[in-house]
């Protein structure tokens, strides 16, 4: 079966393939950021800074739910790269029929769960009374979107496993100008207020999801899943969600201390929560190299591991922190530059607490980017070496770190704690991490080595027969 616009990560040179792989999946990151940005420029410069303080106040409970839904599908993609990797094209159609029965029970049972509950979650994150409404009526539509969520995350993350990580960079350029042109239709024709930036969210990720499906059918001959292959499968069924849940919870449980930080915020008022609000949104930008080597390096290492080649993790994942380090210098350097213009992006230049709290936030964040290089660049390596579960302490980390700084520090320094939660965060992670891969390393090439001797055993016993 063709092989067509699929890319073998298991020779060659790694730093050419993460580079190679690693552009089009930044590019793709980078307009998802975009049209994420564009939702808050449009709302703070049309809508002002209430309805700001709105969206951005859902930030860390948005995170949470739709990071475990982004998580969960691609830990699902890691089976389907290490069969890829494997050469079994049959085993990995079977992971892929499997992820989709998974992932349409799990988007209705999640978007179910927590629209109902949703206004009860911003109640307890003490979201301030002038802008509960509006952050209601937001996030309440993202919710709804799940399925669209599940459904563009699941077949472009089959498509990046598959090597090709070029296909959604395109949908995602087309899904970004879409999203734009509908975000401006439904606030200042429509008139829909914050509700119409979501609902532009949702229907533009819903289209791009659709068009995944159509290029799958188009391009990969090799995913064209045979009817016995959809089949539900035990096995498949189990290894899928041994993967899946574990990458989903890392998600929501980091998740839990940034929303357990936005409570903080929350209780600093709504200056504050537009602050960060601007501010994460220009970080989040900033982060996306940071967000694509993850990515690939997910790829790149569950393909190998699927063919064996341990040697080569250690090779790539030394090439991807040194690009990290070379790109966390360059962005403190234009954050230390620029950083106090780009809150202008989100709020007029008479905002100036605003604008100056932004600053702040990003400056932190920025001096620590390259905890941040090693925070993802390691835990997606595990991640797809198939040690899931072992990356979710990672996320017990960060959520340590910023309930430490929720609870202790923010009552006595105030906004310039929050300043400095995510830091800690990346650093405790760290500690954790780096020994963590090295023990995953060691255990895969036991493992490799056990069986490669017990082949022999019963090579010499088939011999002896």
């Amino acid at each position: 079966m063709s092989r067509n616009a699929t890319k073998d990560l298991t020779t060659g040179s790694p730093m050419k393939l993460i580079l190679g792989f690693g552009i089009p999946l930044l590019f793709g990151m980078l307009f998802q950021q975009f049209y994420n940005m564009m939702d808050t420029i449009i709302v703070g410069k049309f809508l002002g800074v209430s309805a700001l303080a709105s969206v951005g106040a859902t930030g860390s409970i948005n995170f949470m739910i739709i990071g475990f839904c982004m998580g969960v599908c691609n830990g699902f993609a890691i089976p389907v790269a290490q069969r890829f990797g494997a050469k079994d094209e049959h085993g990995m159609r079977k992971f892929v029929a499997n992820s989709v029965w998974l992932s349409i029970i799990f988007a209705v049972v999640m978007a179910v769960l927590v629209c109902v509950f949703c206004r009860q979650i911003l109640e307890l994150m003490n979201t301030p009374e002038d802008i509960i409404d509006g952050s209601y009526s937001y996030i309440f539509v993202i919710f709804l979107g799940i399925p669209a969520t599940y459904m563009y995350n699941l077949l472009s993350g089959i498509m990046r496993s598959l090597g090709d990580s070029k296909t959604p960079l395109y949908l995602l350029i087309f899904s970004s100008i879409l999203n734009i042109i509908l975000d401006l239709l439904s606030i200042i024709v429509l008139k829909m207020g914050v509700a119409g930036a979501a609902w532009a969210t949702v229907i533009a990720q819903a289209v791009s999801g659709f068009c995944c499906l159509g290029v799958i059918w188009k391009k990969f001959p090799i995913l064209h899943v045979q009817r016995e292959e959809w089949q539900p499968d035990k096995l498949c069924i189990l290894n899928l969600c041994n993967m899946g849940i574990p990458m989903g919870l890392q998600y929501s449980i980091t998740a839990i201390g940034s929303v357990i930080i936005q409570a903080a915020v929350n209780s600093l008022g709504s200056v504050a929560v537009a602050s960060v609000a601007a501010a994460v949104k220009i970080n989040m930008f900033l982060c996306c190299p940071y967000d694509a080597m993850g990515s690939t390096m997910a790829t790149y290492a569950g393909q190998n591991v699927g063919a064996g080649k341990f040697d080569r993790l250690k090779q790539g994942e030394k090439s991807c922190t040194l690009l990290g380090l070379v790109y966390g210098i360059a962005a403190f350097i234009f954050i230390l530059l620029f950083g106090k213009y780009l809150a202008l992006l989100f709020v007029d230049a008479s905002e100036e607490i605003i604008i100056n709290q932004a600053h702040l936030f990003l400056m932190c964040n920025s001096a620590f980017y390259f905890s941040l290089a090693l925070v993802n660049i390691f835990r997606f390596t595990i991640q797809g070496m198939g040690f899931s579960r072992l990356a979710i302490l990672a996320g017990v980390c960060e959520m340590i770190g910023r309930t430490v700084v929720a609870f202790v520090f923010v009552p006595i320094f105030g906004y310039p704690a929050v300043c400095f939660a995510s830091p800690v965060a990346w650093i405790l992670a760290d500690c954790f991490l780096v020994p963590a891969f090295f023990f995953c390393v060691r255990s895969l090439e036991k493992r490799a080595a056990l069986e490669d001797r017990q082949a022999v055993l019963e090579d010499k016993q088939e011999d002896k027969n």
